[in-house]
């Protein structure tokens, strides 16, 4: 009987990985992260960090004028799409393919394009999205 020769793994450089990772882009990030799970069953998953729960009554009293930094958040794109890429595109001064990418998962479920805005900027940011033809929701 033949023994298999296992392959020995090859040692990788922390400080080369670390730095191939931060310049990539999101495409191939995305792409390595299916690769990951299909091929070596490892899931990788954004921390989710837990939301303080807030009383009622002081989330009443304080009213929409307390908050000062709004998500846009796309909700549908709507018939014309192109248009809606256009403009996150614009937004987000994201390229071509990660503006698609965004409108294309907004289809499935909601996605925000901009966080942290003023409300002022995000009142012309959600009319320009609308006039595009999206569904909008500040929060």
């Amino acid at each position: 009987m033949a023994e298999e020769k296992k392959e020995t793994p090859k040692k990788v450089d922390p400080e080369k990985l670390a730095e191939t990772i931060a310049n990539a882009t999101i495409v191939d990030l995305n792409s390595t992260a299916k690769i990951l799970e299909e091929k070596y069953g490892i899931s990788i998953q954004a921390p989710v960090a837990a939301a303080p729960v807030a009383s009622v009554s002081a989330e009443a009293t304080a009213g929409e004028e307390a908050k000062s930094s709004y998500s846009i958040e796309l909700k549908a794109v709507g018939e014309k799409k192109i248009e809606v890429i256009k403009v996150v595109r614009d937004i987000t001064q994201k390229g071509l393919k990660e503006a698609k990418d965004l409108v294309d998962a907004a289809a499935s479920s909601p996605q925000v394009v901009k966080e942290n805005v003023k409300k002022e900027e995000a009142e012309e940011i959600k009319k320009k999205l609308e006039a595009a033809g999206a569904k909008v929701e500040l929060k």
